[in-house]
C-alpha cells in the first residue's frame, strides 16, 4: 500500500465496522497514546465465559467513536510512511489489556502478553551448519515441525522419522466428520506463521492444509523420512549417542545414530479400543474415530444406515451432529455426560474485512491474539482450585465453580426444553471443568432428533449384528464408531526407550506413571527431550501450540548450552526431577481433576494425573524460558563420540 487510494480508505472504513471493538481500542491507544481513550466511557465490559465480546458491551455510539478514531489514526499512520511498530514495555501492555479486557489481569502475565503483542524477539539464523550436534526427531506433527524449523535456524543437522505418509500428526490421522479445534483459530496458530482462517474455530481440512503450508514454507519435508516408524531407542554411554531403530516402509529395520533425540509423538496418537467380548464377530463396519474410512465421506454412504457411536467425549461430540442428518438412525452410548459450553462463533465464518484488519492495521493481529490468550488460556484457572471449606461434596468445588455449574445447567435445560429424559441423562453430577470443557456444536439439538437415541449404559459385548449394553439390551447396528479415546497416559507408547542404565521408560515409570522435569527431560536419559510429555497437556483450555513453542524454546536453549560448553551429555538430575514432580502432584491434589466425583483421561488407573499441566500456561511459559545448567549433570564430549548421524543395519 505504498500509494493510498480512495478504495483503500473505503476498505478501511468498511473493515472497522466488522472488527473486534476492544482489540481496535487497544490498537488505537497504541497508535495515538491519547489518554482520553482510557476514559471509563470507552472501557469495554468483561467478557462472559468463552466469548471474545466483539462489541465490548459498549453502546453503538461509543463503538462508532472508536471506529472513526481508528480510521483517522490509521490514515495518519499511512501518511507518515507506515513506520514499524515500536516495542511496548510490559507495564504498558498490562495497562492496555486491563482496560480493554474490562478486568484486572494478574501483573505476572505481563511478560508473556508483551511477547504476544510485540512478537518474539527474532533469533538470528546460524550462518553455517554445525556438525558437532545432530538430532533425530520422532514425529512430523506440529511439535516435530516446530523443532525442525528451530534446528535448521540453529544450523543443527537433523532427520525426522514419521510413521504416516505426510506431515500433520493427529490432524493428518483424524479425518472424521466434524473434526476441528475447540480453541479459537487465531490462538491455535503458530506464532511465526499467521493465517487468515475462514472460521473462528478451524475445521480439520483447513488445519491440515495450514500445517502442510507451514511445512512447505519452511522446506521441512526435505528432513522427513515418511512411513518410518521408530520402535526402539537406546542410549550408548560410550558413544554419548542414541541408537535408534526404525521400521522402514519395506518392513526392514534400520539403525540411526545421533547424540540428540527429540520425541514429538504427541499424547493422542495411539487409539484405545476396549477389548469387548465378541469384538471380532461384528459383520458390519467397526473402526476407531481416528481411522474413519474415506469411503464413508460420500454423502450417500451413511444414508439409511444404523450407526452407533461408543463414547460421548470430544470426538463423539463432533462426529454425532456432523452425521446425524445423513444416517437412518444414530445411537450414542454414553457412560458419562460432558459439560458443554455455548459459543455463538463455533461455526461462524470470519469476514474478509476482518482478514483485512489482521493484514493491514498495525498491531491488530497481535492485540487480538493477546486478548484470546487471556480469555481462553488461564482466565478460568483460579476457579479450578478446590475450596476445602466448600460444603458441596460432588457437584462443584468452590463458589465460582458452582456459579459455572448454574450457568451451564441453565444452558443445557434451555437447549433440551421439555425433554426431561435427556436433561436427566445429560446433566453431569461432577464439577464443571472436571473434564475438558466442550463447545456446543449442535450436540443438544442432535439429541432431540427423533431418530437419535442416547443410551446411558456402558457397552458389555459385541454381537455379529450390533452391541449389547450393560442392561443386556442389544442394539442392532450397521456401523460402529469407537470414539473411545487414546492411550493418553501411556507416554511414548509403544516405543521402547532405553536409558544409560539399561532400563527402559516402561521399567522406570511402569505402564502409565510417566514423570519428567517440565515434562521434557528425564534422569537416566541424557540428551533426550520429550515434547507433549507427561503433565503438559491442557485441561483448563488454551492452545497447545503455545505449550509446544515453550518446549521448543527450552530444548533449543539446552542444545545451545551443549554447543557452547562442548558437552557430550546433558542429563536431568534425579533430585530436580523428583522435586518438580512432587510439586506437580501437590498442585494437582488441590485441583478439580483429582476430584473423586468423575473419571477422566487425565488420570492413570491409580488416580494420579499424568496427562495435563497443573500450572497456568503463563507459569509454564516462565518455567521454560531458559535452561538452568544447575538442573543438569553434564559431561564433556569424549574423543571419538558419535556427534553426527550414521546409519547401519
Amino acid at each position: 500500500m505504498a500509494n493510498v487510494t480512495d478504495s483503500d480508505r473505503a476498505r478501511l472504513r468498511s473493515a472497522v465496522r466488522r472488527g473486534n471493538v476492544p482489540t481496535m481500542l487497544a490498537v488505537l491507544l497504541e497508535l495515538t497514546a491519547d489518554e482520553r481513550w482510557m476514559d471509563p466511557r470507552y472501557q469495554p465490559t468483561r467478557s462472559r465465559g468463552m466469548d471474545d465480546n466483539s462489541t465490548g458491551g459498549l453502546p453503538d455510539e461509543v463503538q462508532a467513536e472508536i471506529q472513526e478514531a481508528l480510521v483517522e489514526a490509521v490514515e495518519r499512520w499511512w501518511a507518515s510512511g507506515r513506520p514499524s511498530r515500536g516495542w511496548m514495555e510490559d507495564a504498558d501492555v498490562e495497562r492496555l489489556l486491563n482496560f480493554t479486557c474490562g478486568e484486572s489481569i494478574p501483573p505476572d502475565f505481563a511478560p508473556m502478553m508483551a511477547e504476544i503483542v510485540n512478537g518474539p524477539r527474532a533469533t538470528p539464523a546460524s550462518g553455517k551448519r554445525d556438525e558437532r550436534l545432530h538430532a533425530i526427531v520422532i514425529g512430523a506433527g506440529i511439535a516435530g515441525m516446530l523443532a525442525s524449523v528451530e534446528l535448521t535456524r540453529a544450523g543443527i543437522p537433523h532427520v525426522i522419522l514419521e510413521k504416516n505418509d505426510d506431515v500433520g500428526g493427529s490432524w493428518w490421522e483424524n479425518r472424521y466428520p466434524g473434526a476441528g479445534v475447540d480453541t479459537p483459530s487465531h490462538l491455535y496458530s503458530i506464532t511465526s506463521f499467521p493465517h487468515n482462517w475462514s472460521t473462528h474455530f478451524g475445521k480439520r481440512d483447513e488445519v491440515q492444509g495450514y500445517l502442510e503450508d507451514f511445512a512447505e514454507a519452511n522446506d521441512i519435508r526435505r528432513h522427513v523420512r515418511f512411513r518410518h516408524e521408530v520402535t526402539r531407542a537406546e542410549f550408548d554411554d560410550a558413544g554419548q549417542s542414541w541408537r535408534v531403530t526404525v521400521r522402514r516402509p519395506d518392513g526392514e529395520s534400520e539403525l540411526l545414530v545421533a547424540p540428540i533425540l527429540i520425541s514429538a509423538v504427541g499424547l493422542l496418537n495411539r487409539p484405545k479400543v476396549p477389548n469387548l467380548p465378541g469384538i471380532e464377530s461384528f459383520r458390519g463396519r467397526m473402526f476407531h474415530s481416528a481411522e474413519w474410512p474415506s469411503e464413508l465421506d460420500d454423502p450417500d454412504a451413511l444414508r439409511g444406515k444404523r450407526v452407533g457411536i461408543v463414547g460421548a467425549g470430544a470426538s463423539a461430540m463432533q462426529i454425532g451432529p456432523a452425521i446425524a442428518d445423513r444416517v437412518g438412525s444414530l445411537t450414542i452410548f454414553q457412560r458419562s455426560p460432558q459439560w458443554i459450553a455455548p459459543n455463538d462463533d463455533y461455526f461462524a465464518t470470519i469476514d474478509d474485512d476482518v482478514h483485512w484488519l489482521l493484514d493491514h492495521v498495525p498491531g491488530y493481529r497481535e492485540w487480538y491474539r493477546a486478548r484470546l490468550s487471556w480469555i481462553f488460556n488461564d482466565k478460568v484457572y483460579p476457579t479450578l482450585q478446590v475450596d476445602p471449606e466448600w460444603p458441596e461434596p460432588s457437584a462443584s468445588i468452590n463458589a465460582a465453580n458452582h456459579g459455572h455449574r448454574r450457568f451451564y445447567e441453565r444452558y443445557l435445560r434451555d437447549q433440551l426444553g421439555d425433554r426431561d429424559d435427556l436433561i436427566e441423562a445429560s446433566l453431569p453430577d461432577y464439577p464443571p471443568f472436571g473434564k475438558r470443557m466442550l463447545l456446543d456444536n449442535g450436540w443438544y439439538a442432535m439429541l432431540r432428533k427423533p431418530h437419535v437415541t442416547l443410551v446411558t449404559n456402558g457397552v458389555d459385548a459385541v454381537t455379529p449384528t450390533g452391541l449389547v449394553d450393560s442392561d443386556g439390551v442389544e442394539h442392532e447396528l450397521d456401523i460402529i464408531v469407537m470414539a473411545t479415546g487414546f492411550h493418553s497416559v501411556r507416554i511414548l507408547h509403544p516405543m521402547d526407550i532405553v536409558g544409560r542404565s539399561g532400563r527402559s521408560t516402561k521399567e522406570i515409570w511402569g505402564e502409565h506413571d510417566a514423570r519428567a522435569y517440565l515434562g521434557i527431560t528425564v534422569p537416566d536419559f541424557p540428551n533426550f527431550f520429550i515434547m507433549t510429555g507427561p503433565n503438559t497437556g491442557l485441561g483448563h483450555g488454551g492452545s497447545f501450540i503455545t505449550i509446544l513453542e515453550c518446549q521448543v524454546r527450552y530444548i533449543m536453549d539446552a542444545l545451545e548450552l551443549m554447543r557452547s560448553e562442548n558437552l557430550g551429555v546433558l542429563e536431568c538430575r534425579a533430585e530436580v526431577n523428583d522435586r518438580y514432580n512432587e510439586a506437580v502432584d501437590r498442585q494437582h491434589a488441590q485441583m478439580v481433576w483429582t476430584h473423586p466425583a468423575m473419571e477422566n483421561w487425565y488420570r492413570n488407573p491409580d488416580g494420579r494425573v499424568v496427562s495435563v499441566l497443573p500450572w497456568r500456561i503463563n507459569d509454564y511459559w516462565s518455567m521454560t524460558n531458559e535452561v538452568d545448567p544447575e538442573d543438569f549433570h553434564t559431561e564433556p564430549v569424549r574423543a571419538g563420540a558419535a556427534q553426527t548421524a550414521t546409519t547401519g543395519g
